[in-house]
């Protein structure tokens, strides 16, 4: 899938772990961990708000486009 998930990278730059994250954003650690591992097929523009609201980051530190 052209679409990459960098949520390690910028959990692990933010020093918080996974389940630190589903607590604050209020989502489950096995869909987080969907989104974690590039196994999503799909998020909702909510998640990804709340996402960004709690780690003070850009969609695009999130997600980028990879054409390889």
């Amino acid at each position: 899938m052209p679409i990459k998930v960098m949520l390690d990278a910028v959990l692990k730059e933010k020093g918080l772990s996974l389940t630190e994250l589903s607590d604050q954003v209020g989502l489950t650690l096995s869909n987080l961990s969907i989104l974690k591992t590039g196994k999503a097929k799909a998020i909702r523009f909510s998640t990804l708000e709340a996402l960004c609201r709690v780690l003070n980051c850009q969609p695009g530190d999130i997600l980028y486009f990879s054409d390889e």
